[in-house]
């Protein structure tokens, strides 16, 4: 572990000395710690399963996802629960998004007859979930219109969020380290942390979002202790409810939804209030380093998966989660919207995976007892981002020129300034929505 972390942090290190140099190129830190993660994973292949496994690594891995879920939640645009278009957001949350687990399960119980049918309950909720990590260059294209960028953004901003409590679900069904338990067992013990988590995630989220509220009209604040808050709160939320027994990943989201909405901006000395936005750059920057480790981890889970050899309908599975099972949910949940046929496929077909697939896979590798089941949750998780990466990352400037209206022009087909907070997370920093 040690060598590890030494190797993460010279190489996140060395990227930060030339990370302007390399972002012109199009090269991102993403790309910089999978490759060192596969260099490495390559020449410490016997210590992968194990370093992957350890307790420290789901400790770190548990913290990130908290930290990610409650950042996702503070940064959406518009205002409003669902973003500037909360119907399109909607139909693509609530219709498509059960919609495309459903067929990848279904789809999976074809390809994948002798994994349980709460096993591929578990491999859709690492495959299905969007983030764009890997193609951060489509949240700046003005080739794809405003409002297909938008419903993305929202999509990828929740849907962790949305999946993460039916992800533990699947985790205590298939039977973590501790027992197995049946399909009631399991419930009762997923209903009760949901609930605590809610209570403690809304009531976190809020008081700590009033206190801040008047501790800055009072002058009692500074611009350090308030990025300092921030910083602690998602942490603050999760730790406490895992101390009440409950679901500390839920409880971090809504403490996030929570905050946005109770949260106002810090007012300044003349009376007049202050951007909020530098009161996220600790977090924005913390949650970038941690996006790092788990990009590093990736690579050393890519050299594993690759090492044991691919299993085909695995493979399968991860190709159609990242086309036809996602393009036709999508499809019938935009029936009737305002949305063309072109601007529907554009949703559908620029739906990149990374973060918060990595983080489950990981998660799911962890928690479920070594053998084909976590081997195959780790296999789906490596292949839907690996072959994210190639088709949204590699492709995804190609697929923006095809599936672009007739009218767009070379002009608008530019870059344009970064549109959403995932662009922020796939190249070290964050851009307030």
């Amino acid at each position: 572990m040690t060598f590890v972390l030494i190797t993460i942090t010279a190489v996140a290190a060395g990227w930060s000395l030339v990370a302007g140099r390399l972002e012109g190129w199009h090269v991102r830190a993403p790309m910089v710690l999978v490759l060192a993660g596969v260099v490495t994973g390559v020449f410490t292949q016997s210590q992968i399963a194990a370093t992957l496994n350890s307790e420290i690594a789901l400790r770190v891995v548990e913290v990130i996802l908290a930290v990610l879920l409650f950042v996702d939640a503070t940064e959406l645009p518009g205002g409003r629960l669902f973003g500037h278009d909360p119907g399109s957001a909607a139909r693509a949350l609530l219709i498509a998004l059960p919609l495309s687990l459903i067929l990848t399960v279904a789809l999976g119980a074809w390809l994948l007859p002798g994994l349980p049918l709460v096993v591929l309950l578990l491999i859709a909720c690492i495959i299905v979930p969007t983030d764009f990590a890997p193609a951060d260059l489509l949240v700046r294209d003005r080739r794809i219109p405003e409002k297909v960028r938008s419903v993305l953004n929202v999509e990828s901003g929740y849907n962790d969020g949305i999946v993460s409590p039916l992800f533990l679900f699947a985790v205590i069904l298939a039977g973590s380290k501790a027992q197995a338990r049946t399909p009631m067992e399991a419930l009762a013990t997923a209903l009760p942390f949901a609930v605590k988590a809610l209570a403690v995630g809304a009531l976190l989220g809020a008081l700590i979002a009033w206190l801040m509220n008047l501790a800055d009209r009072a002058y009692w604040m500074t611009e350090q202790s308030r990025r300092t808050l921030v910083l602690i709160t998602p942490l603050l939320t999760y730790t406490t409810t895992v101390a009440v027994d409950g679901n500390g990943f839920v409880a971090a989201f809504v403490c996030g939804i929570a905050f946005r909405y109770v949260r106002q901006a810090p007012v300044r000395r003349h009376g007049a209030q202050a951007p909020a936005a530098s009161d996220f750059q600790l977090i924005e920057d913390t949650n970038s380093m941690m996006t790092m480790v788990m990009w590093f981890f990736f690579g050393n889970a890519v050299v594993l998966a690759l090492s044991e050899g691919v299993q085909w309908p695995v493979l399968l599975l991860c190709v159609a989660a990242l086309t036809v099972v996602r393009i036709l949910p999508i499809a019938l949940a935009f029936l009737g919207s305002r949305f063309s046929w072109r601007e529907r496929l554009m949703v559908g077909a620029l739906g990149p995976r990374g973060t918060t697939s990595i983080v489950f896979g990981l998660l799911a590798f962890n928690t479920l007892p070594l053998g084909s089941y976590a081997d195959t949750a780790l296999d789906a998780m490596t292949l839907a981002v690996l072959g994210s990466v190639l088709l949204h990352g590699g492709g995804s400037m190609a697929m923006a020129r095809l599936l672009a209206p007739p009218s767009s022009s070379p002009a608008t087909g530019s870059p344009s300034p970064p549109l959403t907070k995932q662009h922020a997370r796939a190249d070290g920093g964050r851009q307030r929505a």
